[in-house]
């Protein structure tokens, strides 16, 4: 089956919603071949920005992952104790119709999200504007978290800097 990323990005959109698409499918949006199951996103973490991206996601079929109500994620300390007694670095969401990706919302970007924002790479898909984190902040989020494939996506992006 295939996913639904247009249908996602129509509901961030159409929310007003500022976010930057990180990890994996932002590899594939700067060109590169890459799988990946689910979208990365850092939003703007201020409580009004975070309640109207959980409403605009939750409006649509998308649910918590976690055991919790979503707007919770608009509660910097209630985000610092996830990230503190459960590990947690991304809050996620799935769609209750299975059509659309899950989506991952980084709970503490390493990279500031106005900074973020202010490099990104604009792409247009279906007539949504969307940023993609720029390389040089993939390649800083990737060496934070230091897994097998972030390790390998980091060789590949600094080989597209040095090109």
């Amino acid at each position: 089956m295939l996913t639904d990323l247009i249908g996602l990005f129509a509901v961030l959109a159409g929310a007003r919603i500022r976010f930057v698409i990180v990890g994996g499918l932002a590899l594939v949006l700067q060109g590169f071949d890459r799988l990946t199951a689910d979208v990365g996103i850092v939003i703007d973490l201020s409580a009004k920005s975070v309640r109207d991206a959980v409403r605009a996601l939750t409006q649509t079929g998308y649910r918590s992952l976690a055991p919790v109500d979503p707007i919770a994620l608009a509660d910097p300390e209630q985000r610092q104790q996830w990230q503190t007694t459960r590990s947690m670095r991304v809050f996620s969401f799935w769609d209750s119709s299975n059509a659309r990706p899950t989506v991952d919302v980084m709970l503490e970007p390493m990279i500031p999200f106005e900074d973020l924002w202010a490099v990104a790479t604009p792409v247009k898909i279906d007539g949504h504007e969307l940023r993609v984190s720029s390389i040089e902040h993939l390649i800083l989020m990737k060496e934070a978290a230091g897994r097998t494939q972030d390790l390998a996506d980091i060789e590949r992006l600094r080989a597209r800097l040095q090109s």
